[in-house]
């Protein structure tokens, strides 16, 4: 398994992906009340198409607790998904509490990993682990009144870094 960023070989190709990723990131960054309900209504839209899909195999499963256990994972997934597409702002609010317990946590990962590990990016662990669990810390400390714009935000940074990522990434990966 390779390490390296795929990026696209045509450098104007590159360029323009990166411009696209930084408008989403600034319009993002701009709106976060908007993109983070976007975002809310998509997980919404795979959990009932993923509800959907689960239910259409019911007629795969052999015995009936396979039948049992695919059913109700499928209502589980429809019902959730519909909720959140009838509810995107109230679905919200509990996303980011959501998001805020798996930053907290991957944080907190990250720590054991650099207590742990001997590499030269320790440093960088270390550094990712606190930026990660007080990011995970503030979710949780000031939610809900961070709901409306946090998740929104924090996928804005993240397309910028993609972005950034995109164009510092060398062209050809190392052999």
């Amino acid at each position: 398994m390779s390490d390296s960023v795929t990026v696209p070989t045509s450098p104007t190709l590159r360029w323009v992906t990166a411009a696209l990723l930084f408008a989403a990131a600034g319009l993002s960054i701009v709106l976060p009340f908007v993109s983070a309900t976007l975002l809310t209504i998509a997980v919404g839209a795979v959990s009932v198409v993923a509800g959907v899909s689960q239910l259409l195999r019911l007629t795969g499963e052999p015995d009936s607790k396979g039948k049992i256990f695919r059913l109700l994972s499928g209502l589980l997934y429809l019902g959730g998904g519909v909720w959140v597409l009838v509810f995107p702002v109230a679905s919200e609010v509990s996303l980011t509490l959501f998001v805020g317990f798996l930053l907290a946590f991957e944080g907190v990962m990250e720590l054991a990993a650099a207590a742990t590990g001997q590499g030269a990016a320790r440093g960088l662990v270390l550094l990712d682990g606190i930026v990660t669990a007080v990011l995970g810390g503030m979710l949780i400390a000031e939610w809900p009144s961070d709901s409306i714009w946090a998740i929104g935000m924090l996928f804005g940074i993240g397309l910028a870094f993609s972005a950034i990522n995109l164009i510092t990434a060398p062209s050809q990966p190392a052999a």
